[in-house]
């Protein structure tokens, strides 16, 4: 067996030393903790800035600096942990939440119920629109795509090692989460396919690009990016389909009660990728031993 077949989560890095991989293997649990946490963003954003009426604008600033540190423990991090990966996935998705929402709405009656003419301290939001809001987002992801690729690191999730390629990564993910908000709240609130209804177009979307992986044509990290987008407008229509009004399409199960739920669920299921990730630990090590 050669080295690069032993070495599964191990990368070279310029040099003869070999680094520890910092991101997940993509799998089917994977996009499952992907979904559950892009849902519980979009009830835990919900929840801070409408439900406890704080508002987009400075729940928007919180949730960013939360981004900020959580970001932080990940990078210094010398190898994978799901704790902190996920915990960072989950910030990001709060935070996309909320910048979504202060991009693309105001204080007019379409987004202020029950007579409320306010919500929260400061700007109540630039107003843009969803889809002058998503024109920049997508603008801005294309940047940092065009960063990326000029850097002539990779896209492949599994083969991201260096500090600089996962600083794009995370940028990245920051964005595409802020875009998948808009184009959920676009499909819940203005497309008239309703939360159901808009979810499950998305999850036709998602099916498409899972035949597609059989196509050896297509990338499969084009998909994977395409897919990464995606879940998150899954996750924000899921997330409104739980909690809005019955009179609106929702189950009307509230931002707080869904979020917990959500939570205890991530919580159980980042509790699951640790062991897991701790029980390939040991072989690995065993094959790194064996292949020098």
């Amino acid at each position: 067996m050669e080295k690069s077949e032993v070495l599964t989560g191990l990368d070279v890095a310029g040099t003869n030393r070999y680094v520890m991989k910092k991101l997940p293997e993509v799998t089917l649990a994977f996009w499952i903790m992907k979904i559950a946490a892009t849902t519980l963003g979009e009830t835990a954003g919900d929840l801070f800035a409408q439900t406890l009426k704080i508002g987009y604008f400075l729940t928007t600033v919180a949730l960013f600096l939360i981004f900020v540190v959580t970001l932080g423990v990940q990078l210094r991090s010398t190898r994978y942990n799901p704790f902190f990966y996920w915990t960072v996935i989950l910030s990001t998705s709060m935070a996309g939440t909320t910048m979504s929402d202060f991009m693309n709405r105001d204080a007019s009656a379409t987004f202020l119920t029950d007579g409320a003419t306010s919500l929260g301290w400061g700007p109540q939001g630039l107003g843009l629109g969803y889809p002058t809001g998503a024109a920049i987002l997508i603008s801005l992801l294309l940047g940092i795509f065009i960063l990326w690729k000029s850097t002539g690191l990779t896209f492949a999730i599994r083969d991201i090692v260096t500090f600089r390629a996962e600083a794009l990564f995370w940028a990245a993910i920051l964005v595409s989460n802020t875009l998948g908000t808009s184009m959920g709240d676009f499909l819940s609130d203005s497309s008239g396919l309703g939360y159901a209804g808009g979810a499950l177009l998305v999850a036709g979307v998602l099916a498409v690009l899972v035949a597609l992986m059989r196509v050896p044509a297509v990338p499969n990290v084009l998909l994977f990016w395409i897919a990464f987008v995606l879940t998150r407008p899954l996750g924000a229509t899921a997330g409104d389909f739980l909690t809005k009004p019955l009179a609106k399409g929702g189950l009307d199960l509230g931002t707080a009660g869904s979020s917990a739920v959500l939570l205890a669920l991530l919580i159980g299921l980042m509790g699951y990728a640790h062991r897991q990730e701790r029980r390939n630990t040991v072989p690995r090590k065993e094959a790194l031993a064996d292949a020098s």
